[in-house]
């Protein structure tokens, strides 16, 4: 079946403002997209001001990092980031799940296993085991539906957490977004990985970009926007996405920049100034989206 083609533009704009100059620090910068076969990069231009040094390299996940060197002081950085692409990814995608792993629990192959290390280690304390009790809740018997129960517990998230979009940087530890009810995309995302993780599964974060042209998804104030998710690996159909916030499976609408084991290590702009202790001013994102 040919799946339908989709050419987007991102712009990413981040913007620091300082009340005197200052002298900034190296920046990492996580903004380029991760091309695969469902999607494809036309162009991808990263533009800084001041001027900097911009050196890349890939991460341990195989991230594109580009690092930014500079040279002067400045009340100002702007860091733009311009892409074209091709998303054509199936909205409805089927799973080629091997059959050792349709139904759960199942074991990962012992190269799997080792190879998945940390992805399937929980990386948020919960001594009293309340999020593990909580997966739980989802497996319905012994054995059960490997996709249905991974489906259900995505779900399960937005049943029992309300969306809120937080402005404030951070992530709350999956059993506080348990106990407060409420979170953002990266709370969700976070909370459905560790879920995951207490299950035996091996799950990693996804941070990028939504595709929301008719504005009807949570993550998204418009056509598009940073927006966090998680990915589960399953064998035979590989790593899965599930983006708990809308109750989704599938990447069709979702433009992956960066995977990690923990969410601090998708940060798209990060980075130091020295200078006054009250030199910073303000900062602020701006995202389009547009097909």
């Amino acid at each position: 079946m040919e799946l339908p083609l989709i050419t987007l533009t991102i712009r990413h704009r981040t913007t620091y403002r300082y009340h005197v100059p200052v002298s900034l620090g190296p920046h990492r910068l996580m903004l380029r997209p991760r091309e695969s076969r469902d999607l494809h990069l036309l162009s991808s231009e990263i533009r800084v001001t001041p001027d900097a040094a911009v050196t890349w390299a890939h991460d341990v996940a195989g991230n594109a990092v580009a690092t930014a060197t500079f040279g002067v002081m400045t009340d100002r950085l702007i860091i733009d980031s311009f892409t074209v692409l091709e998303l054509h990814a199936a909205a409805w995608p089927v799973f080629p799940i091997a059959a050792s792993a349709i139904s759960y629990p199942f074991r990962y192959a012992d190269d799997d296993w080792t190879d998945l290390g940390a992805m399937t280690v929980q990386q948020y304390p919960d001594p009293a085991g309340r999020l593990g009790d909580w997966a739980r809740g989802f497996v319905r018997s012994d054995p059960t539906d490997t996709l249905s129960l991974l489906k259900d517990l995505s779900n399960g998230v937005a049943a029992w957490v309300n969306y809120q979009s937080r402005d404030d940087e951070g992530t709350q530890a999956p059993v506080e977004t348990l106990a407060r009810g409420w979170g953002s995309c990266r709370d969700f995302a976070v909370l459905f990985a560790e879920a995951a993780r207490s299950l035996g599964f091996g799950a990693r974060i996804v941070s990028g970009y939504l595709h929301n042209p008719d504005r009807t998804l949570a993550g998204t104030d418009g056509a598009g926007s940073t927006h966090a998710w998680a990915e589960v690996y399953v064998p035979g159909a590989g790593w899965i996405t599930f983006d708990p916030t809308n109750r989704s499976v599938g990447g069709f609408n979702l433009i992956p920049v960066a995977v990690a084991r923990h969410i601090d290590q998708t940060t798209p702009v990060s980075g130091s100034f020295v200078g006054m202790t009250d030199a910073f001013r303000d900062l602020s994102v701006e995202v389009a989206v547009t097909s």
